[in-house]
C-alpha cells in the first residue's frame, strides 16, 4: 500500500530568523566547551596546572551543566521561553568573561562551573523553542542547520580561537566568544517573538511537582534512556582523540588542525542532507543506518596503527559523517515525545542527562584507556571501540522504542505550530 505523501510546510521569515539565531547561539556554546581542549597545553603551562587539574576544569563544565539542567527543569515551562533564553545566555556570556580573566587554576575552575550552570540549560531551551515553533516534519531540517554549529566550531571557531590565543594570549579566545555572544543576545532581545503558548496548558503550580511528574512519566523515561545512551559513545571517543592521533597514528601536532578542518567540513556537508532526508524518510531507519556506519568505522578506527595523513583524514570524515548523521533523526524523534505543557522540563532533563552521561562516559574511558608515559601509545583503545559499539547497539534499541511512541503523534494537534509566527 502506497504511503500518503508528507506535506512539509515552508519556513516563514521569522522561523528562518529563529533557525539562524539558534545556530549562531549553539556555535558559541559549543565553541566555549571544545576550545578548552586545543588551549590545554597553553593553560597548563600558564596557570601551572597538572593534567588532573585540567581534566577537572574540563569535566567541571559538564557536571555543573548537568546539575543546572535538572534544577531548571521544574521551572522550564513556567516562563516565556524567550525570557529564559535571554536569562541563561546572559549568564553564559558573563561566565565566559570570568574565564577570560582567570589568573590561576581555582579561578578558572570556578569560572567553568559558573559557565556550565548557565550554558547547560541553553540547549534544552533552544530545543523547546524548536519544538514549539516547528511541526515535526520541519524539525529535521531545523536540527540539520542548528547542529551545523558543531562543524562550524571545528572549521572556523577552533582555528580562530587559536589565532587569537597565539596573538593576544589565551584570554582573548574567551573574550572573542563573549563578544560574539553579546551581538547574538541583542538580536534575540530585539527581534525574537515571545514563545509562551505553553503557559496556557500548565496544571502543576509547584515547579518541583512539575519536575516529578515529568521524571515519573513512563513514556518520557524511554526518551531519557535513549538520549543518555546516545551521548555515551561520543563522550567516550572524544577525550583521547588527539592523543590517539599523535601517539598511535603518528600524526604530527601541527597536522591536527588539518584533520579537524576536513572532519568539520564533512560534517558541514552531511548535516543539511541528513536534515532534509529526516523530514522525508523514516527517521529511525536513517538513525539505524548512521549507527551501523559509525559503529563499523569506530571499531576499525580504534584498531589502527601508524597511518598516512590523507588516509586518516578520509577515515575520520566517513566516521564523523556516520556519528553526526545519527544525531539529527534521534534528536528530532526525541522532540516528538513530550506534550507541549512538559516540553521545557523534558528538554531540560534530557540536556542534563546528556551532560551527566557524557561526564560518566569520559571517566569510564579514562579507566579503560592506559598510557605508560606522555609519549607512549595509548593501550586498550581498541577495547574502547568495542565498548562504544555495544553502546551504539543499545541506542538503536532505545531510539526504536522512541520511534514507536512518536509515530501515533505525527498528526496530533499537539504537534502543530503553537506560537504566533508573523511572516
Amino acid at each position: 500500500m502506497e504511503q500518503p505523501k508528507i506535506e512539509i510546510p515552508p519556513f516563514t521569515s521569522h522561523q528562518k530568523f529563529v533557525i539562524a539565531i539558534l545556530a549562531l547561539l549553539q556555535f558559541t556554546v559549543i565553541l566555549d566547551f571544545i576550545i578548552m581542549s586545543p588551549l590545554g597545553d597553553i593553560l597548563m603551562k600558564t596557570l601551572n596546572m597538572t593534567t588532573a587539574n585540567f581534566g577537572f576544569a574540563v569535566s567541571a563544565y559538564a557536571f555543573s551543566a548537568g546539575t543546572s539542567g535538572l534544577l531548571a527543569a521544574g521551572f522550564a515551562d513556567k516562563f516565556d521561553r524567550k525570557k529564559l533564553l535571554i536569562f541563561f545566555y546572559t549568564g553564559f556570556i558573563i561566565g565566559t568573561i570570568f574565564c577570560a580573566f582567570a589568573t590561576n587554576y581555582w579561578m578558572l575552575l570556578g569560572a567553568r562551573i559558573f559557565t556550565g550552570l548557565f550554558g547547560g540549560v541553553i540547549g534544552s531551551v533552544s530545543l523547546a523553542i524548536v519544538t514549539d515553533l516547528f511541526v515535526i516534519h520541519q524539525r529535521g531540517r531545523v536540527m540539520g542547520f542548528i547542529q551545523m554549529a558543531f562543524a562550524t566550531s571545528q572549521i572556523l571557531g577552533i582555528p580562530l580561537g587559536l589565532y587569537f590565543a597565539n596573538k593576544w594570549g589565551w584570554h582573548s579566545a574567551f573574550l572573542m566568544i563573549a563578544g560574539v555572544g553579546v551581538v547574538i543576545l541583542i538580536a534575540i532581545i530585539t527581534n525574537m517573538q515571545a514563545v509562551n503558548e505553553h503557559l496556557k496548558l500548565q496544571n502543576d503550580k509547584n515547579p518541583f511537582l512539575h519536575l516529578w511528574h515529568t521524571l515519573s512519566n513512563k513514556k518520557y523515561q524511554v526518551g531519557f534512556a535513549a538520549i543518555a545512551f546516545l551521548s555515551v559513545g561520543g563522550f567516550m571517543l572524544q577525550p583521547f582523540g588527539s592523543a590517539f592521533l599523535i601517539n598511535n597514528i603518528h600524526i604530527a601536532q601541527l597536522q591536527l588542525p588539518t584533520v579537524y578542518f576536513f572532519t568539520g567540513l564533512s560534517v558541514l556537508f552531511i548535516m543539511p542532507l541528513v536534515g532534509k532526508l529526516s523530514d522525508r524518510v523514516s527517521k529511525f531507519r536513517l538513525f539505524a543506518a548512521g549507527s551501523v556506519i559509525s559503529m563499523v568505522m569506530i571499531i576499525f578506527y580504534t584498531n589502527l596503527g601508524p597511518t598516512p595523513l590523507w588516509e586518516i583524514i578520509v577515515i575520520n570524515m566517513i566516521m564523523f559523517m556516520g556519528i553526526m548523521s545519527r544525531m539529527i533523526p534521534a534528536t528530532t524523534l526525541n522532540t516528538g515525545i513530550p506534550d507541549m505543557k512538559d516540553r521545557g522540563a523534558y528538554m531540560a532533563i534530557t540536556s542534563s542527562l546528556q551532560q551527566i552521561a557524557g561526564g560518566i562516559a569520559a571517566v569510564c574511558a579514562g579507566y579503560i584507556v592506559h598510557q605508560e608515559t606522555k609519549t607512549s601509545p595509548l593501550e586498550n583503545y581498541n577495547i574502547l571501540g568495542y565498548v562504544i559499539g555495544v553502546v551504539v547497539m543499545l541506542s538503536i534499541f532505545f531510539i526504536w522504542r522512541v520511534d514507536r511512541l512518536v509515530k501515533p503523534k505525527d498528526t496530533n494537534a499537539n504537534d502543530v505550530v503553537s506560537a504566533p509566527v508573523i511572516d
